[in-house]
């Protein structure tokens, strides 16, 4: 297999999320993960039209809207998860944790060499954290 690298510029997909209280679930997520707020537009009656939030180089934007239509008990049973590599999965685990964040996976050192838990925000979304980076790491 050729050797990976990460491609020049800026990430070019972003995952779009909505939450049913997007004003919450944005300082859920600054609290508990360690996202920056970089653009909030809010909304009528105190919703967000659109918000994109920052963690490294990576980016989601979230808005107002439906959640999840179903609420997951694992990864297992989620439709859709977001993997998030992250230098200290410990410390985001505990943040997470800490904020209200059910965790659905325990940390975790896997045969492949990462350091991985999973977590259930609030509203119902599945997040992966490790420190696998596909970019870089061998398969």
């Amino acid at each position: 297999m050729a050797p990976k690298t990460l491609p020049p510029g800026p990430p070019t997909l972003i995952a779009t999320m909505r939450y049913k209280d997007a004003p919450k679930a944005i300082a859920w997520l600054e609290k508990a993960i360690g996202f920056t707020p970089q653009f909030v537009v809010p909304g009528e009656n105190g919703t967000v039209m659109h918000s994109q939030l920052t963690l490294g180089n990576a980016m989601i934007m979230v808005s107002s809207g439906q959640g999840p239509a179903t609420r997951p008990t694992s990864f297992k049973d989620s439709g859709f998860s977001l993997y998030v590599v992250v230098p200290d999965p410990d410390a985001v685990h505990d943040r997470a944790r800490a904020a209200g964040a059910e965790i659905s996976m325990a940390l975790t050192d896997t045969d492949y060499g990462s350091r991985d838990f999973s977590c259930i925000d609030p509203e119902g979304y599945v997040w992966n954290f490790g420190t696998y980076q596909p970019w870089t790491d061998e398969a």
